[in-house]
């Protein structure tokens, strides 16, 4: 355990500089960023997944503006990997994973990692990365023009390489990603009708689906956005799609809805009600006073149904505390984000390879039901970054601001 205090300006200070030096490890020479192990060292049984590379470039381009040594570099590097690697040369778009020699297993395209890539498009222009611009110009075509269904007003899930077919699934995770990155899309590029688009986002499935499910988000849906709520019952711990409600995203959503009332002149009162109601649920299902962390999944009624506790979840537990405590000024949410930190430094942060450590047991000790190694620095950076700055404008402005 660390003796700073966690979660203080300098535990972050430092935790995000060791989570950094780690992340380093997944540069490949020869491309894009690799998936580490638990040591820090490739996996040799996985390829390049895009939504990892995405992750790097914008965690880069982040670290870049708040002045971290050499972080350019690595965004250079990711940028220039999703413009060549991942990228499809004859239809557009991003393949989801490549081998090494930038050959794609499956050529179906899907919006989770173009969210991903916009994301990191949108951040590593605000950053001055090289390639970043027409990166972002291509990503926010895209999305625009084959992800964006303007009927139902929310995103497509997958769609074919030539972009022909329009898959039948519809699923809020990869929803909840746009809404991120057309934050920062509508900031850097100026143009409100990424802002517009969250907010209908948000209003469909926060607004309604979550609102008529008792703040338990539904995860799956069919073509028309009927909810699916026995998807994966045989799995349910899927890391992308997993079965029931995820807590995880509850949170996340939460902060989301307040970095968007905040970008609003006149932000309506329920998106401040429904971070509440969301965060407030969560909290119900997973929190206990004698047992750290929190689970990943709960059924309809929030009783456990995968009690492994995920490093990102409980980041962005701390991240939607934080934000509902800047918001609101609420004792009871400032109280969560000490006891949050304390189980961070405890039982995630990694103190000698300085990552996160990706799953726990129940019992918190270490797991790989659902996840191995630690390939990704996106969820544990943001939780050490964001807390310093305003919920908006966007990371990337505030920090170009300053720098």
């Amino acid at each position: 355990m660390s003796p700073i205090e966690p979660g203080s300006v300098v535990w972050r200070d430092g935790t995000r500089t060791a989570l950094l030096a780690f992340a380093r490890r997944s540069r490949r020479e020869a491309g894009g960023f690799v998936w580490l192990d638990d040591a820090g060292e490739p996996d040799p049984d996985k390829v390049l997944e895009l939504w990892i590379n995405a992750r790097m470039t914008y965690v880069f381009s982040l670290a870049h503006l708040a002045g971290e040594p050499d972080a350019l570099s690595y965004a250079v590097h990711g940028v220039r990997a999703l413009s060549t690697l991942f990228h499809d040369g004859t239809h557009g778009g991003w393949y989801d994973a490549v081998d090494f020699d930038g050959v794609p297993g499956d050529t179906t395209k899907g919006c989770y990692g173009h969210a991903f890539v916009l994301l990191a498009a949108a951040n590593a222009s605000a950053a001055g990365v090289q390639g970043a611009d027409d990166l972002l110009a291509e990503a926010t075509l895209i999305h625009s023009q084959r992800f964006w269904d303007s009927t139902a007003e929310r995103c497509f899930e997958e769609i074919s390489a030539d972009w022909s077919h329009v898959d039948d699934y519809r699923g809020a995770n990869s929803n909840m990603h746009s809404v991120e990155a057309y934050l920062v899309t509508a900031d850097v590029t100026g143009d409100t009708l990424w802002r517009d688009r969250a907010m209908a986002i948000c209003e469909l499935i926060i607004g309604t689906h979550a609102r008529g499910h008792n703040w338990r988000i539904p995860e799956h849906y069919d073509h028309d956005w009927t909810p699916i709520p026995t998807y994966n019952l045989e799995q349910p711990a899927d890391p992308f799609r997993p079965y029931g409600a995820t807590p995880g995203h509850a949170f996340e959503w939460a902060r989301l809805l307040l970095q968007l009332a905040a970008a609003l002149k006149s932000p309506p009162t329920w998106m401040t009600d429904a971070a509440e109601a969301l965060f407030a649920q969560a909290v119900l299902d997973t929190v206990s006073d004698d047992t750290p962390g929190l689970a990943y999944t709960t059924d309809w009624h929030g009783e456990t149904i995968v009690g492994e506790r995920f490093h990102w979840v409980i980041a962005e537990a701390v991240l939607a505390a934080t934000a509902l405590h800047a918001w609101t000024g609420k004792v009871l949410y400032s109280d969560l984000v000490d006891r949050w930190w304390s189980e961070i430094d405890t039982y995630f942060v990694d103190h000698e390879t300085g990552a996160w450590r990706h799953e726990l047991s129940p019992g918190m000790s270490p797991s790989t039901r659902t996840w191995r190694g630690k390939p990704d620095a996106y969820h544990a950076f943001n939780a050490l970054i964001l807390p310093d700055l305003p919920l908006a404008p966007s990371a990337a402005l505030t920090l170009g601001q300053r720098s």
